[in-house]
Protein backbone atom coordinates (compact mmCIF):
# COMPACT_ATOMS: atom_id res chain seq x y z
CA UNK A 1 0.00 0.00 0.00
CA UNK A 2 1.41 3.46 -0.83
CA UNK A 3 2.33 5.71 2.07
CA UNK A 4 3.10 9.33 2.69
CA UNK A 5 4.00 11.62 5.53
CA UNK A 6 1.72 14.60 5.77
CA UNK A 7 1.12 17.74 7.76
CA UNK A 8 -1.78 20.15 7.88
CA UNK A 9 -1.51 23.72 9.12
CA UNK A 10 -3.88 26.67 9.31
CA UNK A 11 -2.60 29.67 7.33
CA UNK A 12 -3.79 33.24 7.09
CA UNK A 13 -3.65 33.50 3.31
CA UNK A 14 -3.24 31.17 0.34
CA UNK A 15 -2.36 34.23 -1.75
CA UNK A 16 0.56 35.10 0.55
CA UNK A 17 1.98 31.56 0.57
CA UNK A 18 1.53 30.84 -3.14
CA UNK A 19 4.63 32.73 -4.40
CA UNK A 20 6.82 30.95 -1.82
CA UNK A 21 5.42 27.55 -2.81
CA UNK A 22 5.90 28.27 -6.52
CA UNK A 23 9.53 29.28 -5.86
CA UNK A 24 10.12 25.86 -4.27
CA UNK A 25 8.18 23.95 -6.93
CA UNK A 26 9.02 22.21 -10.16
CA UNK A 27 6.62 24.31 -12.26
CA UNK A 28 5.66 27.95 -12.09
CA UNK A 29 1.97 27.18 -12.72
CA UNK A 30 0.14 25.49 -9.84
CA UNK A 31 -2.74 23.20 -10.70
CA UNK A 32 -6.20 24.31 -9.48
CA UNK A 33 -8.28 21.36 -8.29
CA UNK A 34 -11.90 21.46 -7.10
CA UNK A 35 -12.68 18.61 -4.69
CA UNK A 36 -15.88 17.46 -3.01
CA UNK A 37 -15.05 14.75 -0.44
CA UNK A 38 -17.74 12.59 1.17
CA UNK A 39 -16.71 10.62 4.27
CA UNK A 40 -18.39 7.38 5.27
CA UNK A 41 -18.65 5.45 8.50
CA UNK A 42 -16.32 2.43 8.41
CA UNK A 43 -14.92 0.14 11.13
CA UNK A 44 -11.23 0.77 10.30
CA UNK A 45 -9.53 3.98 9.23
CA UNK A 46 -11.33 6.39 6.95
CA UNK A 47 -13.15 6.05 3.65
CA UNK A 48 -13.86 9.00 1.39
CA UNK A 49 -15.24 9.46 -2.08
CA UNK A 50 -13.54 12.35 -3.85
CA UNK A 51 -15.34 13.97 -6.76
CA UNK A 52 -13.38 16.40 -8.91
CA UNK A 53 -14.68 19.46 -10.73
CA UNK A 54 -14.70 17.56 -14.04
CA UNK A 55 -17.06 14.90 -12.61
CA UNK A 56 -14.45 12.15 -12.25
CA UNK A 57 -13.97 10.48 -8.90
CA UNK A 58 -11.92 8.18 -6.73
CA UNK A 59 -12.53 6.15 -3.61
CA UNK A 60 -9.78 6.55 -1.02
CA UNK A 61 -9.31 4.27 1.99
CA UNK A 62 -6.68 5.42 4.45
CA UNK A 63 -5.36 5.14 7.96
CA UNK A 64 -3.60 8.02 9.66
CA UNK A 65 -3.14 9.11 13.25
CA UNK A 66 -5.03 12.22 14.34
CA UNK A 67 -2.07 14.16 15.71
CA UNK A 68 -0.33 17.48 15.17
CA UNK A 69 2.78 17.46 13.05
CA UNK A 70 3.94 15.06 10.36
CA UNK A 71 2.19 11.69 10.43
CA UNK A 72 2.27 8.52 8.36
CA UNK A 73 -0.71 7.85 6.12
CA UNK A 74 -1.27 4.45 4.46
CA UNK A 75 -3.76 4.70 1.63
CA UNK A 76 -5.33 3.01 -1.36
CA UNK A 77 -6.98 4.88 -4.23
CA UNK A 78 -9.49 3.31 -6.63
CA UNK A 79 -10.93 5.16 -9.65
CA UNK A 80 -14.72 5.60 -9.69
CA UNK A 81 -16.56 6.10 -12.99
CA UNK A 82 -19.99 6.99 -11.49
CA UNK A 83 -19.17 9.00 -8.34
CA UNK A 84 -22.67 10.38 -7.70
CA UNK A 85 -24.31 6.94 -7.64
CA UNK A 86 -21.34 5.58 -5.65
CA UNK A 87 -21.89 8.33 -3.04
CA UNK A 88 -25.55 7.35 -2.71
CA UNK A 89 -24.75 3.63 -2.44
CA UNK A 90 -22.04 4.18 0.19
CA UNK A 91 -24.25 6.58 2.16
CA UNK A 92 -27.04 3.98 2.23
CA UNK A 93 -24.72 1.10 3.14
CA UNK A 94 -22.27 2.79 5.53
CA UNK A 95 -23.73 6.11 6.58
CA UNK A 96 -22.49 9.53 5.46
CA UNK A 97 -20.38 11.30 8.11
CA UNK A 98 -20.09 14.56 6.19
CA UNK A 99 -18.76 16.39 3.18
CA UNK A 100 -15.77 18.66 2.67
CA UNK A 101 -15.63 20.98 -0.32
CA UNK A 102 -12.39 22.70 -1.18
CA UNK A 103 -10.44 24.54 -3.82
CA UNK A 104 -6.86 23.33 -3.88
CA UNK A 105 -3.77 24.75 -5.51
CA UNK A 106 -1.22 21.97 -6.06
CA UNK A 107 2.51 22.67 -6.31
CA UNK A 108 4.86 19.73 -6.86
CA UNK A 109 8.33 19.68 -5.31
CA UNK A 110 9.76 16.43 -6.66
CA UNK A 111 7.46 13.68 -5.32
CA UNK A 112 6.18 15.97 -2.56
CA UNK A 113 2.82 17.69 -2.94
CA UNK A 114 2.23 21.16 -1.49
CA UNK A 115 -1.50 21.87 -1.25
CA UNK A 116 -2.83 25.35 -0.58
CA UNK A 117 -6.46 24.78 0.32
CA UNK A 118 -9.52 27.00 0.68
CA UNK A 119 -11.99 24.84 2.60
CA UNK A 120 -15.67 25.87 2.67
CA UNK A 121 -16.68 26.72 6.22
CA UNK A 122 -13.14 26.46 7.63
CA UNK A 123 -10.71 28.84 5.97
CA UNK A 124 -7.28 28.43 4.43
CA UNK A 125 -4.72 25.69 5.01
CA UNK A 126 -1.37 24.32 3.95
CA UNK A 127 -1.10 20.59 3.50
CA UNK A 128 2.21 18.92 2.65
CA UNK A 129 2.27 15.29 1.50
CA UNK A 130 5.70 13.69 1.21
CA UNK A 131 5.11 10.58 -0.91
CA UNK A 132 7.54 8.01 0.46
CA UNK A 133 9.77 6.43 -2.15
CA UNK A 134 11.20 2.90 -1.89
CA UNK A 135 13.84 2.94 0.83
CA UNK A 136 12.72 6.28 2.22
CA UNK A 137 11.89 6.15 5.93
CA UNK A 138 9.13 7.88 7.83
CA UNK A 139 11.85 9.93 9.55
CA UNK A 140 13.07 11.09 6.11
CA UNK A 141 9.54 12.12 5.17
CA UNK A 142 9.08 13.87 8.50
CA UNK A 143 12.30 15.85 8.00
CA UNK A 144 11.28 16.84 4.46
CA UNK A 145 7.82 17.98 5.59
CA UNK A 146 9.23 20.02 8.48
CA UNK A 147 11.89 21.53 6.20
CA UNK A 148 9.30 22.66 3.65
CA UNK A 149 7.13 24.08 6.42
CA UNK A 150 10.07 26.15 7.64
CA UNK A 151 10.92 27.34 4.12
CA UNK A 152 7.31 28.41 3.67
CA UNK A 153 7.46 30.33 6.96
CA UNK A 154 4.78 28.25 8.68
CA UNK A 155 5.56 27.59 12.34
CA UNK A 156 4.65 24.53 14.40
CA UNK A 157 1.99 26.52 16.28
CA UNK A 158 -0.12 26.50 13.08
CA UNK A 159 -0.30 22.69 12.90
CA UNK A 160 -3.70 21.04 13.21
CA UNK A 161 -4.63 17.42 13.82
CA UNK A 162 -7.30 15.32 12.16
CA UNK A 163 -8.98 15.72 8.81
CA UNK A 164 -10.91 18.72 7.52
CA UNK A 165 -14.08 16.77 8.31
CA UNK A 166 -13.05 16.61 11.99
CA UNK A 167 -12.48 20.37 12.05
CA UNK A 168 -15.85 21.04 10.39
CA UNK A 169 -17.64 18.77 12.86
CA UNK A 170 -15.91 20.45 15.82
CA UNK A 171 -16.85 23.89 14.49
CA UNK A 172 -20.49 22.78 14.14
CA UNK A 173 -20.54 21.56 17.77
CA UNK A 174 -18.96 24.81 19.01
CA UNK A 175 -21.49 26.96 17.11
Amino acid sequence: MPANVEIKARISSVADLLPLAIALGDDEHPQLIHQDDSFFSVPHGRLKLRVFGDGSGELIAYQRADADGPKLSDYMISPVTEPESMREALARACGLLGRVRKHRLLVLVGATRIHLDRVEGLGEFLEIEVVLQPGQSVADGDAEARGLMARLGVGPEALVSGAYLDLLRAAAVAA
